[in-house]
């Protein structure tokens, strides 16, 4: 596979939406583009069961179906003051109020330094990565021994918080200083896992990735995420899909017309 460079030029674009003639009730089919999506469901499916399948071809799979996945770049610090940084794609947004957060750390082969730092109390921020600085960010994954500080390597720069011990990432324009709420291991009889239930305390965005109403403008901002494999992706090409409103009238029509259909 030939593997094209890198497109800086590339501009995200705001279109209208997929199907936008799609109104209550249209099945898939109505239009083209539904039509060729369904023909695919002609090849079948593979089921997997995952307590019989190999943990490793459970990943492997997961990582690539459940796609795109923003990226946590946490940054601690270790109750004897050793600095870690480390990305984690398992996380998300969990509310807003309160403003939590949570990301989940794989123990393998061992337990990570993030998960052992988040319980001391001393808190730690999460940073948003943008394409800029996505390969800096990613030598921070190296399988580093214990107490290696990868913020050396990493030649970003450190900068500090109000509320938290642990620095935010200078080059990022979204940063969250956090403290962990809750840490939470799977009840499966081996612990494989740690997720982070995390407080958002102070939040930290870069004025030029703002647009006019004061949110994140995500053309300035340029988010990576992660896909399957060893594979990132950009954001493309985005469009707006309002949330409907309840017409009782509209949905009535709406389902009429599909009986109609139906008999007809």
């Amino acid at each position: 596979m030939t593997i094209s460079p890198f497109d800086h030029g590339t501009q995200t674009k705001v279109t209208e939406p997929p199907n936008n003639s799609w109104s209550f009730c249209k099945k898939l089919e109505s239009t083209a583009h539904g039509r060729k999506w369904l023909e695919g469901e002609e090849q079948g499916w593979k089921v997997v069961n995952t307590d019989e399948e190999d943990k490793m071809s459970v990943y492997k799979l997961m990582v690539s179906g459940v796609v795109p996945r923003p990226i946590a770049f946490v940054s601690t610090v270790s109750e004897t003051g050793v600095e870690n940084l480390a990305p984690f794609s398992w996380f998300n947004m969990v509310t807003y109020d309160p403003p939590l957060i949570s990301f989940s750390c794989r123990h393998s082969p061992r337990i990570k330094d993030t998960p052992t730092n988040a319980k001391n109390g001393l808190g730690f921020t999460v940073n948003i990565i943008s394409e800029p600085f996505v390969e800096n960010a990613n030598s921070t994954s190296i399988d580093a021994p214990p107490e290696f500080n990868e913020w050396e390597i990493s030649g970003l720069t450190k900068a500090p918080s109000i509320h938290v011990k642990a620095p935010r990432v200078k080059e990022s324009a979204f940063s969250m200083e956090c403290e962990a709420i809750d840490i939470i291991h799977p009840d499966s009889g081996v612990c494989t896992t740690t997720m982070i239930l995390a407080l958002v305390k102070y939040i930290h965005v870069r004025k030029d990735v703002l647009n006019e109403r004061e949110l994140v403008d995500i053309t300035k901002f340029k988010p990576v995420a992660r896909l399957g494999g060893i594979a990132y992706g950009r954001v493309g090409d985005t469009f707006g899909l309002a949330r409907p409103a309840w017409d009782e009238d509209n949905i009535a029509r709406a389902l009429d017309s599909l009986k109609i259909d139906e008999k007809s």
